[in-house]
């Protein structure tokens, strides 16, 4: 591609973000100045989706580090750079978190929690909520809000170093990078689980504040690493196509992959229903009103539109997925593995959309005092603008990282660069 194209391409790409983040934007200020909900709802799905993938991306390479997989090299690289999006997905939730911080009577519209005198669905206030009380210690804005810098600190530096020891080796070609880039991911893997698993229960699971369940990280971890091998092999047959991978990336590369697709689709299926099975055979209030509200209208009792939903997960996300991905040619074929790949896309996008959007919402006079949000509302019109603006935010930054020429088109002075280019079924 011509420098003319590749700015044009980036122009393009800028426009979008500025465009899809401005009308966001609009959104949090509209819903700030109202006390709207939907704005920061739907600005929370769209960059949640985006980060999801990056923290996978990031687990995956430092999983392929620290094994040392002699096949990963070629695949490892285009990971590296879609680190690069970190630092830009920290900015996007930045709004969030200011609002939180200095968006007074408002404070709490996203995270009721923040705001002490944020009425519950109890008809009680969270100040006098029992329930939050005993998580005071933990929920609370100035812990809260040190937490999410953290978790993002931690992603950045890991990516920081993830791609600083593969980038330099490629100009010296020293094998002590291969072993900091081990010994790092030693560390980072463990950090990043405990980074993105708190995230989770921080900034999703808090939103319904009396709602917990100890595998909700693992959920966002498994939903990330789908999501990260999707796009990992999207955006190796792109490159394959334009003629970059050529002799490269081959049908082995694709074939593993793909595997590790299949294996995280069954992997997210045992803890999505490992989940719901342990909450029903309790069958305590405080953990099964989650559920709830994603199957039934608590006012009538009749199934509502979320429970469709819940069923296109399992159906749509599992059934789907997990068959197809059994057949060998499905795995192989780049059309069809493409396919499948934009399809768990699709779906993760779903399954966020589900976990995120149908909490709780006050209702004066109703027979419960509540019910779920609808599945269409203008949540979903702010969270496609956001998810616009910040997927065209990161594509850009991936494709600076990729035509900035710090690196090389593989990790050429790697150790296991000849067994990942030979590498066969």
């Amino acid at each position: 591609m011509s420098e003319v194209a590749k700015k044009d391409t980036d122009l393009k790409l800028l426009a979008g973000a500025v465009l899809g983040l401005a009308i966001g934007l609009v959104g949090l200020f509209l819903g700030l100045s109202s006390g709207d909900k939907a704005p920061f709802l739907g600005w929370l799905w769209g960059c949640s989706f985006w980060l999801s993938i990056a923290i996978g991306m990031l687990m995956l390479v430092m999983i392929f580090r620290v094994f040392n997989s002699r096949w990963t090299p070629v695949v490892r690289r285009q990971l590296e750079h879609g680190l690069a999006a970190f630092p830009w997905l920290g900015l996007c939730f930045a709004p969030l978190l200011l609002v939180a911080l200095f968006g007074g009577d408002n404070a709490g519209i996203l995270w009721s929690w923040i705001n002490p005198d944020s009425p519950t669905v109890d008809g009680i206030t969270v100040a006098t909520d029992v329930l939050h009380q005993k998580k005071a210690g933990y929920l609370n804005l100035y812990f809260f809000s040190l937490r999410i810098i953290l978790y993002f600190a931690v992603f950045c530096g890991l990516s920081h170093w993830m791609r600083k020891v593969s980038f330099t080796q490629d100009q010296d070609g020293d094998p002590k990078w291969s072993h900091l880039g081990m010994k790092v991911s030693a560390i980072g893997i463990p950090a990043t689980a405990l980074a993105l698993t708190f995230g989770a229960f921080d900034m999703f699971m808090s939103l319904e504040y009396q709602w917990f369940s100890t595998m909700y990280g693992v959920w966002f971890f498994s939903s990330g690493m789908r999501s990260a091998l999707a796009i990992t092999i999207l955006g190796c047959l792109f490159l394959l196509k334009k003629g970059t991978l050529t002799g490269i990336y081959k049908q082995a590369h694709q074939y593993d992959l793909a595997c590790l697709s299949l294996a995280f689709t069954v992997f997210w299926a045992y803890i999505s229903f490992s989940q719901y099975f342990l909450i029903y055979s309790a069958n305590i209030p405080e953990e099964t009103f989650w559920y709830n509200i994603r199957e039934i209208n608590p006012n009538t009792g009749e199934t509502s539109a979320w429970f469709w939903v819940s069923m296109g997960l399992i159906f749509g996300h599992f059934f789907f997925p997990f068959l197809y991905l059994l057949f060998y040619k499905n795995k192989i074929n780049g059309g069809r593995i493409a396919f499948i790949a934009l399809w768990i896309l699709a779906f993760h996008l779903l399954d966020l959309y589900w976990n995120i959007i149908p909490g709780r919402e006050i209702v004066p006079g109703a027979y419960v005092g509540y019910e779920a949000r609808p599945v269409l509302g203008f949540h979903l019109f702010w969270g496609i603008s956001t998810l616009i603006g910040v997927g065209c935010l990161c594509v850009r930054a991936v494709r600076q990282s990729f035509n900035s020429n710090v690196a090389e088109l593989i990790p050429v002075r790697d150790p296991r660069i000849l067994d990942s280019l030979n590498h066969h079924e």
